[in-house]
């Protein structure tokens, strides 16, 4: 007998695991989607002046042969367009190319000196053997206390809004750079600039239509009859082994696949013990504003993908040249161009949002981004209140207790944050959550992607 199975969310996971059933001849299933539109923070939105957004800097690049197939039949072959990463960090007024750490020389030489000095003595007092307490431990362990304070440290506490003694370093993998002392001294000789590092310094993105436009195309293949739109899930009986909706529908299941934030799914399930646990997850808030603007794009920023800003002279810990990414992103490429800025959130870095748009161009004013307010032809503005699953302290104890619990009542959560693993989280690895779930619920097979994001994330293609 066919299981009877419901997917909470038409994100990436929700899609992927949709695909998948279609492609093995279970049509037994229904995804409920809160929203009008798939994607979830993939999607992309217009603003009424025509520029389009999505909800934070989206590249794709993959993990995956799967993942590659499925991108391929959601745009075409004429449907993307083909980058080489040019990202920067912007500090002491002056464009430095990343990652960081491995281009050292362009920094000052004070902050030069201090970098250098605190890399050879973190290789020399830092005990290997020794396993760091926190991440700002670890920063301090593998960078010194140089470039921790020149850079690691503030940039980090603008991206996570949490202390980073607040947090695991365990997820870090593939996601930072570690320095190797003679290689940056070599570079300072030479003068040579060394970007080349990272599984994203190629990557590609769709021709029109922003992100959403690949979930778009892809939620379209998924029958009418299996995708409710304006419907989400309230509260979730694990005993009874149904959902009830917004809609006012009792949803029974055999299996559930939830990609809805950990957290809330835990409260919906009305269990004390999931409850308890659901809320000591640790997340950070992302506001996106994007800045629409006239003319074309200057030539100090002519070809830049993204750029960082650890200093507090702005809110925004990362600009992405959105136009660059592709020329439909604005209503007419001789005339407009843009710039999209993301802006943390938590209780310990708290966001006014009344006055975050006018904080975010005095912001592209000071760093030189932009040059006068004239500039502006619109403004747009996104919280997702979901922005960062925080790899806090307590991380995976916590998660082992939830997805047990969850997992012997057959409820499955996964993706950005129904697995709620950072390291895991880019929409390739969420796509494949969906995918891989439903390989075990219909066939045995082992999941990958969730249980061992160390062997996704080593570098060659699964």
């Amino acid at each position: 007998m066919k299981k009877r199975i419901l997917i909470l969310g038409a994100g990436p996971t929700g899609i992927g695991a949709a695909l998948r059933l279609l492609e093995k001849g279970h049509d037994d299933f229904l995804i409920i989607e809160a929203t009008d539109h798939p994607g979830g923070l993939a999607a992309s939105y217009t603003d009424e002046h025509g520029f389009t957004w999505d909800v934070g800097g989206h590249v794709q690049f993959s993990h995956y042969n799967h993942f590659d197939q499925a991108m391929d039949l959601a745009m075409g072959t004429d449907g993307w367009l083909f980058h080489e990463r040019q990202s920067f960090v912007w500090m002491e007024n002056r464009f430095i190319p990343y990652p960081l750490q491995n281009n050292i020389r362009h920094l000052a030489n004070g902050s030069r000196h201090q970098c250098i000095a605190g890399l050879e003595k973190a290789t020399t007092e830092f005990d290997p053997n020794k396993k760091p307490a926190h991440f700002r431990e670890w920063i301090l362990a593998t960078f010194g206390d140089g470039l921790a304070r020149v850079f690691m440290l503030p940039y980090n506490g603008k991206v996570w809004a949490h202390p980073p003694e607040t947090m695991d370093y365990t997820w870090i993998g593939e996601r930072v750079s570690v320095v190797d002392v003679d290689r940056v001294k070599d570079n300072i000789r030479l003068k040579r600039d060394d970007v080349s590092w990272g599984p994203n310094n190629k990557f590609r993105f769709p021709r029109r239509g922003g992100t959403g436009q690949i979930w778009q195309n892809l939620a379209a293949r998924i029958p009418a009859g299996n995708l409710s739109f304006m419907e989400a899930s309230t509260q979730v009986s694990l005993a009874r082994r149904e959902v009830l909706t917004s809609a006012g529908r009792i949803l029974p299941f055999d299996a559930l696949i939830s990609s809805i934030p950990l957290d809330c799914l835990c409260e919906q399930s009305g269990d004390e013990r999931l409850k308890e646990l659901g809320r000591k997850l640790v997340f950070a808030s992302s506001n996106i504003v994007g800045v629409g603007l006239r003319g074309t794009c200057p030539g100090r920023l002519e070809g830049k993908c993204w750029m960082y800003f650890p200093e507090s002279d702005c809110p925004f810990y990362r600009v992405t040249v959105f136009s660059h990414y592709s020329p439909e992103n604005v209503p007419d490429p001789r005339r407009y161009w843009s710039l999209m800025t993301e802006t943390s959130e938590s209780p310990y870095k708290p966001v006014n949002h009344e006055t975050l748009v006018e904080e975010t161009i005095a912001g592209l004013l000071r760093t030189g981004l932009i040059h006068s307010p004239l500039e502006i032809a619109s403004s747009w503005r996104f919280r997702a209140r979901h922005g960062y699953p925080v790899p806090f302290l307590e991380r995976d104890e916590v998660l082992a207790g939830i997805h047990a619990r969850l997992e012997e009542r057959d409820v499955f959560s996964r993706g950005r944050f129904g697995g709620w693993k950072y390291e895991v989280s880019n929409q390739d690895h969420s796509f494949m959550q969906g995918v891989e779930v439903v390989d075990r619920l219909l066939e045995g097979a082992p999941e990958v992607t969730f249980v061992d994001p160390a062997r996704v994330n080593q570098g060659r293609k699964i």
